[in-house]
């Protein structure tokens, strides 16, 4: 693989939110490519995303988004892959390099599969380890991916070429790229990212529906705001990504309905002994975890 990043003559952006538009200003920064050709569903936000220069030409379609584009990017919600895929499929060729930003992989590689066929190849799926809880185009960051873990998911129909470009694009905006099956990431990321947000939904909708709640949340301190920040994330997009995750997202969730009880069978019992002995392990665990994960991984 070239030490030298690649020079793209334009980039097809469909969907111009914070994540595509993150991406735009980022591979703008870093002079990877010549133009910026973008598409998103909301009129207003595509000429949003013309006024603040993430994107140069606004396109009436996904399609025509995709004409003349050597790097495309798709960036939408997971649930509407499929009908991007079918809305571009004329136009990708062997030399376009394809790549979306899904939160996850299973469900996007198994549409492009039944979309793009012969040309599966040139789709390199991709997910980078970064966001914020406010969507939209007024929050896209040149930085956002700086420094982020990015995670693709390649598949034994994968061309090699393609997979070396998009590791040479996501290493040039400062990422940490990893390799790893689609199936993997899933399971993975059910536990350390999906769980996390439906149990902070949850918690949430527990307050809210208490009649205290208000005053409850009124006295909260730092931990409860770091505790639930995710829980701000945006509705349609979680949405989409539990669904798509659901049977990974159940199976974790089941690993941590044994755990919250076995902390509840010590405190109903009065087991303080054993109790201690739970969270020491739940503490250590976070402890260890916090000083390998200061390493950045490559």
């Amino acid at each position: 693989m070239s030490a030298t990043p690649l020079k793209f003559e334009q980039l097809g952006l469909i969907g111009c939110g914070l994540m595509g538009g993150s991406f735009a200003l980022a591979m703008k920064k870093a002079g990877l490519v010549k133009r910026v050709v973008g598409y998103s569903k909301s009129p207003s936000t595509t000429e949003r995303a013309r006024q603040m220069g993430v994107i140069d030409v606004e396109a009436p379609s996904a399609l025509l988004a995709v004409s003349g584009a050597d790097l495309v990017l798709v960036a939408v919600p997971v649930s509407a892959s499929e009908a991007t895929f079918k809305a571009i499929r004329h136009l990708v060729n062997q030399h376009t390099l394809v790549m979306d930003v899904g939160s996850t992989k299973r469900e996007v590689v198994d549409a492009a599969r039944r979309v793009l066929k012969d040309q599966v190849g040139v789709f390199v799926p991709a997910h980078p380890i970064a966001g914020k809880e406010l969507a939209g185009v007024e929050h896209a960051d040149a930085d956002l991916y700086q420094g982020r873990q990015v995670i693709l998911t390649p598949i034994e129909r994968t061309l090699t070429a393609q997979l070396e470009k998009a590791q040479q694009v996501w290493t040039a905006l400062g990422c940490h790229v990893k390799q790893m099956s689609p199936e993997a990431h899933d399971a993975a990321y059910a536990a350390v990212s999906h769980l996390p947000h439906l149990i902070a939904f949850a918690l949430m909708n527990a307050i809210h529906g208490q009649k205290q709640g208000p005053e409850f949340l009124s006295l909260a301190g730092p931990g409860f705001r770091d505790f639930t920040r995710i829980a701000a994330s945006d509705p349609s997009v979680w949405r989409d990504i539990l669904v798509s995750n659901r049977e990974e997202l159940l199976a974790q969730s089941k690993h941590f309905q044994r755990a919250l009880h076995a902390l509840e069978v010590a405190i109903t019992t009065g087991d303080p002994d054993k109790l201690e002995s739970l969270i020491d392990n739940a503490s250590s665990t976070r402890a260890h975890w916090r000083m390998t994960a200061i390493k950045p991984q490559s």
